[in-house]
């Protein structure tokens, strides 16, 4: 049986996105989302937002250990800058 081999920087982007959908649930319960366009051709909710910059942060990932052989810590630096982007002005 083969175990999947987690590496640092892979279980850091995993714990951060535990604790991500735990402070949007708090900060959703505190204060409902309303719908607004930003930079994203669609209107959007926080949990729209979050949900595009995961999937785009999992696409770099992916891209990431495919083309390089860099650190993975570049990788999820760039990923956490692309969801705080699309967090702020998706």
């Amino acid at each position: 049986m083969s175990w999947m081999a987690w590496t640092l920087p892979t279980a850091v982007a995993f714990a951060g996105i535990a604790l991500i959908l735990v402070g949007m649930t708090v900060w959703q319960v505190l204060s409902p989302t309303t719908q607004r366009r930003g930079m994203l051709p669609f209107s959007t909710t926080r949990g729209d937002r979050l949900f595009v910059g995961l999937l785009g942060s999992a696409f770099i990932y992916l891209a990431w250990i495919g083309l390089t052989e860099l650190s993975l810590w570049w990788a999820l630096a760039l990923s956490a800058l692309f969801l705080l982007a699309t967090m702020r002005w998706g």
